[in-house]
């Protein structure tokens, strides 16, 4: 006879939420709560900083780092650790920070599999989390304004839904809000000035080769090459002196979604560099902007 299976316990992204716990301000905290769970992966976790009172609108937030470093415990290097999300829990807006799988783990399109994911994941529990699920954005940094950008613009797109987590629900968002994001995958090492074929470089590990030797991964990597007139409002902001995405990028992005016709608002800060170095007016009027744009997107 054969032998019997063992039962299984029901995936990590299934089981029931933890208590919040108070966090500054009246936030309330869940943290490390699995999203997804994908077989011979670490479970996929997010943390959420909720409002006092919901149902709330939620912004999913996707770390930066090159889609090779980074986790979701921390905004940006120019704020203090998680003070953004707290900012924005005080201002009504739940913020769902999310850890996606990074380029040594997987290539593209798993990343923004994962961000899908952690969306139809939050439209499912919903209820429970006290967020409303037709009040989802998407706000991101760097690698993760990438993968913001592509939440936008490739909803429930078959060819990059994926089956991660939770399935069923939309992956759609109703706004997106991204910081100095590479929005043209393929041109990034053009626009520096660099070799597009060095193998090592963060695009090439994102992709799992150089971008020229595999020219439709890397467009279908490429937020620019998905706009249409059914893109939500964005809103761009970006450095003017950015070393490592340069600004062209979100000028690339900003005019082909004012040719289809989409609600664009593109900023740029003279004097900034990557992640609002050497600007620290930029880092603290970047992030009432966003507030600003989600206050006004979301909340009614």
């Amino acid at each position: 006879m054969p032998t019997p299976a063992l039962p299984l316990p029901p995936p990590a992204h299934a089981a029931a939420l933890p208590p919040a716990r108070p966090g500054p301000g009246g936030v309330r905290l869940l943290t490390g709560v699995p999203y997804a769970e994908v077989p011979g992966v670490r479970p996929l976790e997010l943390d959420l900083y909720l409002p006092a009172e919901g149902p709330a609108p939620v912004v999913v937030f996707l770390h930066g780092g090159g889609w090779r470093l980074g986790s979701r415990h921390a905004a940006s290097p120019a704020y203090p650790a998680t003070a953004p999300f707290e900012q924005l829990a005080r201002a009504g807006i739940a913020v769902a920070s999310v850890d996606y799988r990074l380029s040594g783990e997987a290539v593209w399109p798993t990343q923004l599999h994962d961000a899908k994911a952690a969306v139809r994941w939050l439209r499912a529990r919903a209820g429970e989390l006290g967020v409303d699920p037709d009040r989802i954005a998407a706000w991101g940094e760097s690698a993760g304004g990438h993968l913001a950008e592509l939440l936008g613009l490739t909803a429930d797109d078959p060819a990059l839904e994926g089956d991660v987590g939770v399935t069923g629900p939309s992956s759609a968002v109703a706004a997106v809000a991204a910081w100095y994001a590479p929005s043209d995958v393929a041109a990034v090492a053009t626009d520096i000035g660099a070799d597009p074929m060095d193998p090592a470089s963060r695009e090439a590990q994102l992709l799992g080769a150089p971008a020229p030797t595999v020219p439709e991964v890397a467009a279908q990597a490429g937020p620019v090459h998905h706009v249409s007139p059914a893109a939500p409002p964005f809103l761009l902001l970006h450095g003017r002196d950015d070393r490592f995405v340069p600004c062209v990028q979100s000028e690339r992005l900003a005019t082909a979604l004012r040719a289809a016709g989409a609600d664009v608002d593109l900023h740029v800060y003279d004097g900034a560099d990557h992640m609002w170095l050497g600007a620290p007016d930029a880092a603290r009027d970047a992030l009432e902007r966003t507030i600003t744009f989600l206050r006004r997107r979301l909340v009614p």
